[in-house]
């Protein structure tokens, strides 16, 4: 994957999932033994819904941007 290629949305989810990782790598170094995988787990979930979110809200900005640009006339608009 070329990263320099992607658009501005493809790069922010990118840069969402490296952070989810590095907050989860924190995570995991700071709990105490014997729940490690709780709070892993814990996080993971909670990080991938929130990603998912983001993801999918991205998406469907760039659906209703085509939608609109396919439907506004072309010409001037007069300011009134």
């Amino acid at each position: 994957m070329n990263f320099a290629e992607l658009s501005p949305a493809e790069r922010l989810i990118a840069e969402q999932a490296v952070l989810n990782l590095r907050t989860l790598n924190n995570a995991c170094d700071m709990a105490a033994d014997g729940t490690v995988l709780a709070i892993a787990e814990t996080l993971a979930v909670q990080q991938g819904r929130e990603l998912t979110q983001k993801t999918l809200q991205a998406s469907i900005d760039a659906q209703v941007e085509t939608v609109e640009k396919k439907v506004r006339p072309p010409g001037r608009v007069r300011a009134e």
